[in-house]
């Protein structure tokens, strides 16, 4: 049989062949190792050929430097949805709260009197925890009242703020910073929530907005304490993520992170430390949740069979919620201390039918709403007091809402159940308005729970009639977006036309134009100068409390002990004292000062036209040993 084999084995005996005389092959023979016997090696002559092939095969790909390693995390990271998610929040706060960081050092939102009032808060818990931390609860304003600092909500979560910069500039500076980004969280926390709950992107977005930019938010817009709400959602969204719940899908043990749940906890303490306003239902909104939940996991588990819970998620709950239920018990002390000295300072129900609104404050915009303001002008002059019974969450948001009752990605009981939600919730924050005399509802609670009595304003529930209306409008907007993802795939290629894309933002667009504002921005007065220079205890006149607020602000200089002060509710003291001193400058009235240790007062005449001391400038004061001075366009009267 003839082989290739023996036709190799020839090739060495015809070494005079005339193929011999190519000049290349003794070259090539001398590259090809042979065996014993005089042949190549098979397996040299295999290696060479796959070395051929290889020349037609691709670069092998690098392994990437550390450098191109860091810029891919760092792409990936930008490009991760909750870093746009952060970011555009913060880009839509600023664009949707403008004018305000457009002068933030001479200007604040809305009017110059609670905002002055919060801008003080801020700083005197930056100050105070950085020289002096025990007397946290006791303001320089208001002298010589103790535990004027819970007066009012606090904004304590905001102290580290507090500690950046100082005097009147810097204060109003960090003001202004927090507004803008209380509305950033709101929209962020919003839209994690409701990702979290179940929704896709577009219709978290569009529940984000709505709670964001609410029309009913902008006549709280000299409240920060009410505007600060994104902790409550993210809170919300940060617990049912570590407890690996949803409303789509229930409950799913496979994502539990204890971690989160933690992290949920501590989110909520700190929300609660903004203040008791909207922090004390956000509390109860949590026990009735941890309440009711176990009893749901243990019937379901009854039925369904194991569902576990984890040892480590038992534990972070428990240490989450020690920690968010000693916050609230030690927050409570000096407001407690406060009820004690002032009984006068508990909310009466006269005062609680004062600011409860009627039905039609839900379908009423505010004066500040560039959409509707102008149009609602009438109705508003039916409400007895507009600024906290404009309750309207949006038209578009009703619209979206009922939509989603119909056609939405939430089953029929979870549709019925935020509903029900709504509907409870307009019930309560019509306070007395509701049924007989807010029995049953808002005066139930105020009769029942403890703390709930502190709240003077029902209205301000419309915060969770918004969530709620958000989540019926998410299912949706989700639920259309869906739609039009199975009509992209059924397409060649597969996107959607134009007119798709538009219909999928219009929902958005809405939502968005509702929420636009034409708040003013007044000008913060200045602080006068002879305010540095006086002696403290110090009085300043006029006395009323509008002016006490910027009086307050202008006291972030140095923190001196000032008489004036603005709350929810006037002292006796300072009553007494403004009785007392309508005729400053004379005998009884300067006697009075001195028995209470103030040492001087300033008078601003420019203010005080129209006041009791709009001729105060001009008394004598030689019978009465003080000495009075100029400064700078006001009168510094020194009592010591």
């Amino acid at each position: 049989m003839s082989t290739g084999q023996d036709e190799r084995e020839s090739v060495p005996e015809t070494a005079d062949d005339d193929r011999s005389a190519d000049p290349a092959e003794p070259a090539r023979a001398a590259e090809t190792p042979a065996t014993a016997d005089g042949a190549p090696d098979a397996g040299t002559t295999a290696e060479s050929e796959e070395e051929r092939w290889k020349r037609f095969a691709p670069e092998p790909e690098r392994p990437p430097t550390r450098l191109r390693r860091l810029a891919m995390a760092v792409g990936r990271l930008l490009t991760h949805e909750w870093t746009l998610a952060s970011l555009g929040a913060l880009a839509l706060a600023v664009v949707m709260t403008w004018p305000t960081l457009r002068d933030p050092a001479r200007t604040i939102a809305q009017d110059i009197w609670d905002p002055s009032l919060q801008a003080w808060q801020v700083a005197w818990a930056g100050h105070i925890l950085t020289t002096d931390p025990a007397q946290l609860w006791h303001g320089n304003t208001f002298w010589p009242e103790r535990y004027s600092y819970a007066f009012s909500d606090s904004l304590l979560g905001y102290a580290p703020f507090g500690m950046i910069g100082d005097g009147p500039v810097a204060a109003v500076v960090r003001y202004n910073i927090l507004y803008v980004l209380a509305y950033a969280l709101a929209t962020l926390g919003a839209y994690a929530l409701v990702r979290q709950l179940g929704a896709g992107r577009l219709g978290a977005a569009v529940a984000g907005v709505a709670f964001a930019y609410a029309p009913w938010r902008l006549a709280q817009a000299g409240h920060l304490h009410v505007l600060s709400s994104g902790g409550i959602v993210l809170a919300l969204a940060m617990l049912a993520r570590g407890h690996g719940w949803s409303l789509r899908h229930g409950y799913r043990p496979e994502r539990r992170r204890a971690g989160w749940a933690l992290a949920g906890w501590l989110v909520a303490a700190w929300q609660l430390s903004l203040g008791f306003g909207i922090g004390l239902p956000f509390a109860y909104v949590l026990l009735l949740i941890t309440l009711v939940t176990p009893l749901v996991w243990a019937v379901r588990r009854r039925w369904a069979g194991r569902r576990p819970f984890g040892a480590r998620l038992l534990l972070a709950d428990l240490a989450g919620g020690l920690v968010f239920a000693a916050t609230g018990l030690l927050m409570a002390q000096p407001y407690l201390k406060v009820v004690q000295l002032h009984p006068y300072a508990k909310r009466s129900p006269q005062e609680i039918a004062l600011y409860s609104p009627p039905l039609r404050g839900f379908l009423t915009a505010p004066a500040e709403s560039w959409l509707w303001g102008g149009h609602h002008a009438a109705a508003r002059a039916t409400l007895p007091w507009h600024p906290e019974m404009t309750l309207l969450p949006g038209f578009a948001l009703y619209g979206l809402a009922l939509a989603g009752l119909v056609f939405s990605i939430w089953r029929l009981r979870v549709r019925l159940l935020l509903l029900a939600g709504v509907l409870v919730t307009i019930a309560l924050a019509m306070g007395t308005q509701f049924a007989d005399g807010g029995r049953p509802g808002y005066m139930t609670l105020y009769g029942v729970l403890p703390g709930w009595d502190a709240i003077r304003t029902p209205g301000r529930l419309v915060l969770w009639t918004t969530l709620l209306l958000g989540l019926l409008a998410a299912g949706a907007v989700s639920a259309f977006a869906r739609r039009a993802s199975e009509v992209t795939a059924e397409r060649v290629p597969p996107r959607p036309g134009v007119w798709l894309r538009i219909a999928m933002l219009v929902p958005l667009a809405l939502v968005l134009v509702e929420g636009v504002n034409r708040t003013p921005h007044p000008v913060v007065p200045p602080a006068p100068a002879a305010l540095r220079t006086a002696p403290a205890p110090v009085l300043v006149l006029p006395l009323r409390p509008s002016f006490d607020q910027t009086v307050m602000l202008w006291s972030t200089d140095g923190f001196p002990a000032i008489v004036n002060g603005t709350s929810g509710f006037t002292p006796d003291s300072l009553r007494r004292m403004e009785e007392a001193v309508r005729t400053f400058p004379d005998v009884e009235s300067v006697a009075y000062l001195r028995d209470h240790g103030v040492r001087s007062v300033v008078l601003l005449p420019d203010l005080a036209v129209g006041t009791p001391w709009e001729m105060a400038a001009e008394i004598p004061v030689g019978a009465l040993d003080v000495t009075r001075e100029e400064v700078a366009g006001a009168i510094v009267y020194r009592l010591d």
